[in-house]
């Protein structure tokens, strides 16, 4: 059993990619002084049937700015988690989770702990009208003051700029922010998961490309219009816009299952039962069909000898000898008086429950966007904190046709948290038990606004204030037992010190440094939300919290991850622990008095639990 120093930041995804390129193509991996890396030229050759001598015209979707998103994508953060629990709602119960933070950030961070878990995402990002805001992402600058200097850095040190329509990068800017976030949520969906995004008329068509190019166009599953609005705007020029689009795209269309909805009581008043048909109520559809089928050209004589044929150009759907079939079966309508076209009776109990979606969803199903705002203020005791926020019952549709009970669902442009209160009112009605994961950078709110002047100073105080009230409104409504609360985690820097020295300027004292190297304001449950991050955990499993022959001890998941932070770890301290075989645990690299003491506590945990692995800080 090896002791191994945890990452402490996000997973290194290139090389990740690297090695799945080298298990399907070895001889393209060769070694630099940076370590493996891929011969493109060699790899491009692989991929061809014929012999591949230079750069060729070929369709695909580019930018400026393409190759530095992607390498966004896959740059590496030292960044954390820290757990909020002022801020949240019954913290130890739980399972869903607010992040306040970058979301480019913060989907790094759960490369690890969420890696084909989630369902279904749902955004709303930026629309790029020019005067929205995109985030400016460059890793590769550590220059705070540049940023800060540029206007880049709102107050909270978020990477916020204006996008106007006259920056020379206008769609080449908006398609760099949305890329790289895009690309980590998908690998975050499981096989059978999907996402919806909200988008009007400015970035539609460049969206529908970009998701082709990460999600595969044979992924497409739909481009749901939407009626946001009733009536016009008389003071547009050419028209008023009514309408925003959501795409739909699966991780894999083959394996995306589609619920459908609730068949509407308007939908079942279509069935009837004129001749009294013991099967029940039904409706009939045309037996005819196109294109002609020519044996199924015939002639039908009805009860009341009339003599039909079907349109020119068609057939009956049946052939002669199924017709008979159906006749006797009594599932052929000729009219009450037995002499119209015959049709074929459909009967209500033999149609699925559910309905398939139709892609133009009304204001009147859905509900619209003054119809959300309104119910929003009313939820804030008629004071208005957002801006367009979307309807509740728009999410729960989206939910309806692909989650069920157990689901993850994922918001990370979550803003005011509709979905959260969606995902709780969907569970209230059909006693589902979905979890959602809000991530919302912390935007600054307008000092001239009513939510600065109410005291929320950023977005992200908004949103867990409605889940709050939506929740007790909810909860008063229905009386569901649900899940109610939310964990709070804010990004933050790694817990690790940052402690850099020249050989000339290190002392005993500085190397005494690095032996507590973790920041003197993190706390143990601090150091807990990084090593499960490092691990891979979900930030929602339980924590307990327990003593062991004086120290204590932090249980995640039962016996999943221990994690001990106090000193003096010696090997009466690994006997006990060893009891419980937990999978896995984790110590300060100074718990332990020297290096004798922590080979000493490696060789007996070794010894007593051969399947537990050990990692220090």
């Amino acid at each position: 059993m090896n002791i191994d120093k945890l990452d402490l930041q996000s997973t290194d995804i290139t090389s990740l990619n690297i090695d799945k390129i080298a298990a399907l193509f070895p001889n393209c991996v060769t070694e630099t002084a940076e370590g493996k890396r891929i011969d493109f030229d060699l790899l491009k050759q692989e991929l061809s049937n014929e012999i591949v001598e230079g750069n060729k015209e070929r369709y695909r979707l580019e930018w400026p700015g393409k190759r530095e998103a992607i390498v966004t994508a896959n740059t590496p953060i030292n960044k954390t988690l820290r757990p909020v629990r002022e801020d949240s709602v019954d913290f130890d119960s739980t399972e869903n989770i607010y992040i306040e933070g970058d979301n480019l950030e913060v989907l790094k961070l759960l490369q690890e702990s969420y890696l084909g878990k989630i369902k279904m995402i749902y955004i709303d990002p930026p629309y790029n009208t020019g005067k929205d805001f995109v985030y400016k992402d460059n890793f590769a600058k550590s220059s705070e003051e540049e940023l800060e200097e540029s206007g880049q850095k709102d107050e909270y040190g978020q990477r916020l700029v204006a996008n106007p329509e006259t920056s020379g990068r206008y769609h080449s800017d908006w398609l760099s922010m949305m890329y790289p976030r895009l690309k980590l949520a998908r690998n975050l969906l499981t096989e059978d998961g999907v996402i919806f995004i909200s988008i009007d008329d400015n970035e539609v068509h460049n969206l529908r490309k970009i998701c082709d190019d990460i999600f595969g166009e044979n992924n497409f599953i739909a481009n749901v219009i939407w009626e946001r609005a009733y009536s016009p705007v008389n003071l547009k020029k050419h028209f008023s816009e009514s309408h925003d689009y959501i795409l739909c795209y699966a991780k894999n269309i083959d394996l995306a299952i589609n619920n459908g909805l609730p068949r509407s009581e308007e939908a079942n008043l279509r069935y009837s039962n004129p001749d009294n048909d013991p099967r029940g109520v039904w409706t009939s559809s045309d037996l005819s069909v196109g294109p002609a089928i020519e044996e199924n050209i015939y002639e039908i004589v009805t009860p009341s000898g009339r003599s039909v044929y079907p349109p020119s150009g068609y057939s009956w759907r049946l052939s002669k000898v199924r017709l008979k079939e159906f006749i006797k079966d009594n599932r052929i309508w000729f009219g009450p008086e037995g002499g119209n076209v015959p049709r074929i009776k459909r009967f209500l109990t033999e149609t699925k429950s559910t309905i398939t979606p139709m892609t133009i969803w009304k204001y009147g199903e859905v509900g619209h966007s003054q119809d959300a705002s309104q119910k929003l203020k009313k939820l804030f005791d008629n004071s208005a904190y957002f801006d367009y926020p979307k309807p509740v019952g728009l999410i729960e549709r989206i939910l309806q046709l692909y989650t069920n009970s157990n689901d993850i669902i994922l918001d990370f442009f979550s803003g005011s948290a509709t979905t959260a209160h969606a995902v709780m009112q969907l569970n209230a009605e059909d006693g589902g038990n979905r979890k959602y994961i809000m991530v919302q950078v912390p935007e600054a709110t307008d000092e001239k606004s009513e939510a600065y002047k109410a005291g929320y100073k950023n977005i992200c105080e908004i949103g867990k204030e409605r889940i709050r009230r939506a929740a007790k409104k909810i909860k008063e409504d229905t009386n569901a037992d649900i899940d109610y609360g939310f964990r709070v985690f804010r990004l933050d820097t790694s817990n690790v010190k940052d402690v850099f020295y020249t050989p000339q300027g290190l002392s005993q004292a500085s190397l005494d440094l690095f032996a507590d190297n973790v920041k003197d304001d993190r706390t143990a449950e601090d150091l807990v939300t990084q090593v499960m991050l490092d691990w891979g955990l979900e930030l929602s499993l339980p924590i307990e919290t327990k003593t062991v022959l004086g120290k204590e001890v932090y249980a995640v998941a039962g016996d999943s991850l221990y994690c001990c932070f106090d000193k003096e770890i010696d090997e009466a301290f690994a006997k006990e622990i060893a009891k419980d075989q937990p999978m896995r645990i984790v110590f300060r690299d100074n718990s332990f008095k020297d290096d004798t003491a922590k080979e000493n506590v490696k060789q007996l945990l070794k010894q007593l639990a051969p399947n537990t692995e050990m990692k220090v800080f």
